[in-house]
């Protein structure tokens, strides 16, 4: 197995501080591995950070076998790595999948919140989403409950979890139910729903957002000074599938709006979401979308949490396959990653974008990207990234990573 340093490439591309303003094609950042004390064949990693810091979870199966018990791990950052990782849940009849994944979050009020996926029948890939949550810093974890309460055997998963303003719990996730219970000959939808809970884990929402969206493509949700930001692959009658939004208003969301319209026509669905960063009513989003047979990565940004958005900004050179993430600097520019398809292989890339539609260089993070969502998040002067990585014929590795902002 090579080492990690073996398989950065110490670029430069870009450097803008956390606030300054420099031109894009000065913008420099060079990536350090960090060590992470996960085992081998560990996966699904992702990340958040609160004000109290940075989150690292994934999985990992026991032996490295996927056909045994696994486990939700997770650990901080620190100013000289990770923390030794604790187990949050382990199970055997989970549904695991590089594209639906598992997140640990913390809450205003230091709560962490986990969620995770147990099956209820793997032959049609149908599993709920659980949550758990821990007030002794991932000690102890209270007894899992479910956000839906339809009963249905079908996919409940590609949860998006947020602390809502004020207190409390939100969740977005991609709901089966009425594909499980439609008579209609053509099947039915997938949808969009939403729960809240209060600062006493007591449930106070559950609605639906949008009732026919892209059945595997994951979600993402922010929090502007607006209220609850919410992006999900819609889905038309014309099987036209661009990315859309919508808000958290007076107690209902509101109608789903593109963030751009790709008229991306496809029959299938692309497992391929967006992502969003917001500060105050600045919110920023990256997604894929296909055009002229082409894979391409874009971003763009909103100056009114989500209602409005600017031309979109290419983020790929060559080619794409998606798998985005997006981070906002406080100078209104942002941080994207995506996946670069060049030369029939793939690399995970980096880039600065503002939102007069400059671009910094891009920067090769890893030449061995595996299946799986990079992702990047952001805690004071650091971009913290993590990924699983290719390590030899049917291996993987997961892989974290740092680029300090002057």
């Amino acid at each position: 197995m090579r080492r990690l340093t073996g398989l950065l490439l110490a670029a430069t591309v870009a450097a803008a501080g956390c606030g300054r303003t420099v031109n894009p094609a000065d913008w420099t950042v060079t990536i350090e591995p960090i060590a992470l004390p996960a085992a081998p064949g560990s996966n699904s990693p992702q990340l958040t950070t609160s004000s109290r810091g940075t989150i690292l979870s994934w999985i990992e199966l026991a032996g490295g076998n996927a056909g045994g018990n696994a486990s939700l791990k997770f650990a901080e950052r620190t100013g000289s790595g990770w923390t030794a990782p604790r187990t949050i849940v382990s199970g055997s009849d989970w549904f695991l999948s590089w594209a639906d994944v598992p997140s640990v979050i913390r809450l205003d009020n230091g709560t962490l919140v986990a969620n995770f996926l147990p099956a209820t029948d793997a032959r049609v890939e149908a599993y709920d989403l659980h949550l758990t949550y821990s007030k002794d810093e991932g000690k102890t974890w209270a007894p899992s409950f479910k956000p839906h309460s339809d009963g249905t055997t079908t996919q409940h998963g590609f949860a998006s979890l947020v602390q809502m303003p004020g207190a409390g719990l939100g969740v977005m996730w991609l709901d089966g139910r009425d594909i499980a219970t439609s008579t209609d000959f053509a099947g039915g939808n997938m949808a969009v729903r939403f729960a809240q809970f209060d600062a006493n884990w007591k449930q106070t929402a559950d609605m639906q957002v949008d009732g026919k969206v892209c059945e595997c493509c994951p979600t993402s949700a922010v929090v502007t000074d607006d209220g609850v930001l919410t992006a999900f692959r819609d889905r038309d009658d014309n099987e036209i599938r661009d990315i859309h939004v919508s808000r958290l208003e007076n107690g209902k969301w509101t109608a789903p709006v593109p963030v751009h319209k790709d008229n991306w026509e496809i029959y299938a669905c692309p497992v391929n979401g967006a992502m969003l960063s917001a500060r105050g009513r600045t919110v920023a989003a990256a997604w894929f979308t296909v055009k002229n047979d082409q894979g391409q990565a874009y971003a763009a940004f909103s100056n009114d949490a989500g209602r409005t958005w600017g031309t979109p900004i290419r983020l790929d050179d060559a080619g794409s396959t998606g798998r985005v993430d997006i981070e906002l600097l406080e100078n209104g520019r942002a941080v994207a990653t995506w996946i670069e398809f060049v030369n029939q292989r793939s690399e995970l890339r980096l880039r600065l974008v503002d939102p007069g539609s400059a671009r910094s260089p891009a920067i090769t993070v890893s030449e061995r990207p595996a299946n799986g969502y990079p992702r990047l998040t952001r805690q004071g002067n650091e971009l913290i990234l993590a990924w699983t990585e290719s390590a030899g014929e049917d291996a993987s590795v997961l892989k974290t990573a740092i680029a300090r902002l002057p």
